[in-house]
């Protein structure tokens, strides 16, 4: 098959970027993968590292991007959102209390789909709504399974602990008290991508006086199982 766009610039770049899905790889490695002329490939490399389509790791070899990582996660967007609406119906039934999908964005998570309790008093979050990656359960969610640099960067001035955190990874599901919003109490579970990276969380949240002052213990199971059904939805959507 011809692999050639006639674009040459960007055949090479791909070249690259192909040579990078085994691993870790050093110039003179990418330059045998490509069989391209080391001066052509070093440029190119150094390019794409300015636009974060490629990293380095701690021995200086080349690895794919952070970028990558979020484009694969816009492209999934569509189909998170448009997988969400049924579920969080019925997980909302099911629990009688508001329900979400929250995306991280940079510093904050985003509330991308969500089904609100039709009445009495209820937590509303709106589509579109940032909230603080440094509290309430879906930030527990969306952090427990970053790699340790952001682990620790998260949890630099975080309403909950690095033992709290293990407990989520332990459990599968996170459990806020009060964290966010006072009187607000709130479960949540991941949702992971095609590759198993966490890339949203579902939640439910509403008063503690209704969800209780340990309300994983009530609601962990069918908020876990819907986040299941999301993340089915996804490697499906991926194939």
């Amino acid at each position: 098959m011809d692999t050639s766009s006639g674009v040459g610039v960007i055949d090479k770049a791909a070249m690259v970027l192909d040579a990078l899905e085994a691993g870790p790889t050093t110039l003179a490695q990418l330059v045998s993968a490509t069989g391209l002329a080391r001066p052509t490939v070093h440029r190119l490399a150094l390019a794409l590292v300015h636009h974060r389509l490629v990293g380095r790791d701690m021995q200086g070899r080349f690895v794919l991007g952070s970028r990558l990582v979020e484009l694969a996660s816009a492209a999934g967007e569509d189909r998170l959102i448009a997988s969400a609406g049924p579920v969080l119906l019925s997980l909302r039934d099911a629990t009688g209390e508001s329900s979400q999908v929250f995306r991280r964005q940079g510093e904050w998570r985003v509330c991308v789909a969500s089904a609100e309790r039709p009445i009495g008093l209820r937590d509303t979050i709106p589509v579109g709504t940032q909230l603080s990656m440094k509290a309430g359960s879906a930030a527990q969610c969306l952090l427990a399974w970053e790699d340790h640099d952001r682990l620790i960067e998260g949890l630099h001035n975080a309403r909950f602990t690095p033992t709290v955190l293990a407990g989520v990874r332990r459990r599968g599901w996170a459990q806020s008290l009060g964290e966010r919003e006072p009187g607000v109490a709130s479960v949540s579970a991941p949702v992971r991508g095609p590759s198993g990276r966490v890339i949203a969380a579902v939640s439910i949240s509403g008063p503690i006086e209704r969800l209780t002052r340990q309300p994983g213990r009530v609601h962990a199971e069918v908020v876990a199982k819907a986040a299941a059904q999301l993340t089915e939805a996804l490697r499906k959507g991926g194939e």
